[in-house]
C-alpha cells in the first residue's frame, strides 16, 4: 500500500511555515504589498466568480472589451469544423503599495485542441530570458536607473488572426439566442497557439516604428540610443513590459506613445514580475520568490513539512524523495506519477533558474 494511503493528510503540523519566514527586514509599504498578494482568494471557475460582485464585474469588463474589439462573431458551425473550448482565468492586479488595483478575469481558449495546418500555422514567439532580466536589474542597481512596469490590457486581442478558428460559447454567456452556435474568432485570443506570435509581431512593428533596435541575442529586448549619449531599454514578457534607462523624459514620452497604440496600464515602479518580488532601497535591489514558493507548498500540501538541509547535491536522494512526494499527492491531483513528477520538477527548475540558488522549497518539499 502506498505510504500516502497509510499516512493520509495531516490535520496539524509541528513545523508551521511562520517559523521559517520573517518580514522584519521589509519596509512597512513592501510588507503590506507582500501580505496583500497572498490574502485574496481567487475563484477557480466562473460559477465561483459569479458569487462575488467584484469578480462578476471583472467578467463583465472582459466581455465588454472582447465585444468592443470585435474578437468574434456568433455563427453556425460549418460542417467538418471543430470548435476549440475555452475557460475563465482569474487574477488580482496590485498597486505598488500593495493595495488591490483591480480584479481581472481573462477568457482563455483551449488551444491544445487545435490541429496544425487546419486552424493554426506558425506559433513561435520569443519571451524574455530570465538572464536578461537579471542583467537589467543589475544595470539599474549599479547605474541608478529607474525601473518602470507597464501592463498591456488584453494584449493578445491586438493581434490579427489569419486562420479560420471557431470557439465554443464562453461559460456564463450562453443564451437562448446563441444556443447550438459558436464564435468565429476574428482577433487572436489568449490560449490560441498562434496568439503569442500575432501579438509579438504587432508589438515589434510598433516599437521599431519608434526607432528602437531589436537585440539579436534576446529578441524581446529593444534599445534606443539618443544623440546626447543616453538610452532607453524595453523588455517584454507577453503582456508585461519593463522600461529602464537613463533618459527619464524619453521614457515618459515612450509611455504616452505606447498608450496611443495599446491599452496600457502604468504600474509604477517595478514590484512584481514573473513571480519575482522586487524590493529596492539605497543599498540595492532584493529579489525574492516568496509568493511563488509559498503557493507551490500550499498547492502540494507541504506547508507544514519539516525544514531540513538542501538535498539537491545528491541525485539518488532527490529522486527517492520526489518519488515519495508523488506517492503522497498523486491522489489529490488524479495525475499519473510521471506527469506529477515532471510538473513538480518544472516548478523547481523555474524557481532555481530565476534566483540561481537553492531555496526553502528545495529544502522543505521533499522532507
Amino acid at each position: 500500500m502506498p505510504i500516502a494511503w497509510r499516512k493520509r493528510v495531516r490535520s496539524c503540523t509541528q513545523h508551521p511555515i511562520g517559523n521559517f519566514i520573517s518580514y522584519d527586514k521589509l519596509s512597512p509599504t513592501f510588507r503590506a504589498f507582500t501580505s496583500s498578494i497572498t490574502e485574496i482568494q481567487v475563484p477557480q471557475n466562473i460559477q465561483e466568480a459569479f458569487k462575488y460582485p467584484k469578480w462578476k464585474a471583472a467578467v463583465d469588463e472582459e466581455v465588454r472589451a472582447l465585444e468592443k474589439n470585435g474578437t468574434w462573431e456568433i455563427t453556425d458551425l460549418p460542417r467538418g469544423k471543430k470548435p476549440v473550448g475555452c475557460k475563465w482565468i482569474f487574477t488580482v492586479k496590485y498597486k505598488a503599495d500593495g493595495n488591490v488595483d483591480r480584479y481581472k478575469a481573462r477568457l482563455v481558449a483551449k488551444g491544445f485542441t487545435q490541429s496544425y495546418g487546419i486552424d493554426y500555422q506558425e506559433t513561435f514567439a520569443p519571451v524574455a530570458k530570465l538572464n536578461t532580466v537579471r542583467v537589467l536589474l543589475s544595470l539599474a542597481t549599479n547605474l541608478d536607473w529607474s525601473l518602470h512596469q507597464l501592463d498591456v490590457k488584453n494584449a493578445f486581442l491586438n493581434g490579427d488572426l489569419k486562420e479560420e478558428v471557431y470557439m465554443d460559447i464562453p461559460a456564463g454567456l450562453e443564451t437562448t439566442s446563441n444556443f447550438n452556435k459558436v464564435c468565429r474568432l476574428r482577433k487572436s485570443l489568449y490560449g490560441l497557439k498562434q496568439s503569442p506570435r500575432a501579438w509579438f509581431e504587432r508589438f515589434t512593428k510598433v516599437v521599431k516604428g519608434y526607432r528602437f533596435v531589436q537585440c539579436q541575442s534576446d529578441h524581446t529586448l529593444f534599445v534606443k540610443h539618443f544623440p546626447e549619449g543616453k538610452l532607453a531599454i524595453i523588455i517584454v514578457y507577453v503582456d508585461d513590459i519593463i522600461l529602464t534607462g537613463d533618459h527619464e523624459e524619453k521614457i515618459d514620452l515612450l509611455k504616452k506613445l505606447l498608450t496611443k497604440e495599446f491599452e496600457i496600464k502604468d504600474l509604477g515602479n517595478l514590484k512584481y514580475f514573473l513571480g519575482m518580488e522586487i524590493a529596492r532601497s539605497k543599498k540595492g535591489i532584493a529579489v525574492s520568490q516568496r509568493k511563488y514558493v509559498l503557493d507551490l507548498l500550499n498547492e502540494t500540501g507541504m506547508l507544514g513539512c519539516k525544514c531540513g538541509p538542501a538535498f539537491f547535491t545528491c541525485v539518488p536522494t532527490r529522486s527517492a524523495r520526489l518519488a515519495f512526494y508523488c506517492e503522497k499527492l498523486i491522489l489529490k491531483k488524479s495525475w499519473s506519477r510521471h506527469l506529477f513528477y515532471f510538473y513538480f520538477e518544472g516548478k523547481i527548475k523555474q524557481e532555481r533558474k530565476t534566483l540561481k540558488s537553492d531555496s526553502i522549497v528545495l529544502e522543505k518539499a521533499c522532507l
